[in-house]
């Protein structure tokens, strides 16, 4: 019986200080080969330090961390050479053509020169660009550059993919398309850890990190994620004037939080706590006008605030 394949990303108290600032702290995370997983927070929270780091680009300073079988703070040639890596920043050259592009970064990724038309032709195909091979990248619209950069990423076949916030700036069809492209990496086994503000984007994942003030909070499936990241019933309730409905369920027994959705309130009860009617009467008796509450599904959003906000929360009382 064959042995399942070793993970092919792997962190163990991974931490990274810049002096007295803790950038990423001792972080636990497996990524199995060709997995899909997001890694979700707000800015600041430590995504593009860990990637980095998984890239041989900075050295851990305390803990470890291994990409493909090699480890990132004594094998980072060997490191880099199995990884391709796409950043949130454009970083081909506009003043080239999307073929001269190709085979400027073929020559960077050392791919065999028998090997190399071949290799650009596969990429052309992947991104979709048939028809714009002569054309200079600088005119190349926002999505088209984006898919051009990820085929420079894989032009050596590399077995793990980092793409740091790489749809940024891109408009909503054009981040489809793109993702599209990623789910058929993966298919074909590349491993893949895609960050990004997006929570629409999240649900694309096979799974989510959520990362935030250097620390894991939390780890799952989309689904996993909305099911139990709430601890709680979540409700949305019509309510005028907002801010004074959001000022009298924070001082409520029973809720676990409550915030402003749009032109709605999001409340999560405690499942043994407050009854949707309780929370409707309650409102009511502070003379404020609210429509009956009803329950409704969570977003990657609602989880989100929730589980960054009790991480705090946390932290503080430590």
């Amino acid at each position: 019986m064959n042995s399942p394949a070793p993970d092919a990303v792997v962190a163990q108290g991974l931490t990274k200080r810049f002096g007295g600032f803790t950038a990423v702290d001792n972080l636990d995370l497996r990524i199995a080969r060709g997995e899909v997983m997001g890694f979700i927070g707000p800015n600041g929270a430590g995504k593009s330090t860990t990637i980095r780091m998984f890239c041989g680009l900075i050295r851990p300073t305390e803990g470890s961390a291994s990409v493909a079988g090699f480890d990132v703070g004594s094998q980072q040639q060997q490191v880099r050479e199995h990884i391709g890596y796409m950043s949130q920043k454009f970083s081909l050259y506009g003043d080239l053509t999307v073929r001269e592009n190709l085979r400027f970064f073929g020559g960077i990724y050392h791919v065999p020169r028998p090997e190399m038309a071949e290799r650009i032709d596969d990429a052309v195909a992947m991104a979709r660009l048939e028809g714009q091979e002569d054309t200079l990248v600088a005119t190349l619209a926002g999505g088209w550059k984006q898919r051009l950069a990820l085929g420079c990423a894989i032009l050596h076949r590399p077995p793990v993919l980092f793409l740091d916030e790489p749809t940024s700036g891109v408009e909503p069809e054009a981040r489809r398309r793109f993702w599209d492209l990623i789910h058929e990496l993966a298919a074909g086994g590349v491993t893949i850890l895609v960050s990004t503000h997006y929570m629409d984007e999240a649900e694309y994942c096979g799974r989510i990190a959520l990362i935030d003030r250097g620390k894991l909070v939390a780890i799952g499936s989309p689904g996993e994620l909305r099911s139990h990241g709430l601890g709680g019933t979540l409700y949305e309730v019509e309510c005028t004037p907002l801010g004074a409905a959001l000022e009298a369920l924070h001082e409520a027994r029973g809720v676990v939080d409550a915030a402003i959705f749009g032109d709605k309130l999001h409340v999560v009860l405690k499942p043994d706590g407050m009854s949707a009617q309780a929370l409707t009467a309650l409102l009511n008796t502070r003379g404020l006008q609210s429509s009956a509450a009803r329950e409704v599904l969570p977003s990657l959003e609602d989880v989100f605030v929730r589980l960054v906000s009790r991480g705090r929360d946390t932290r503080e009382m430590a």
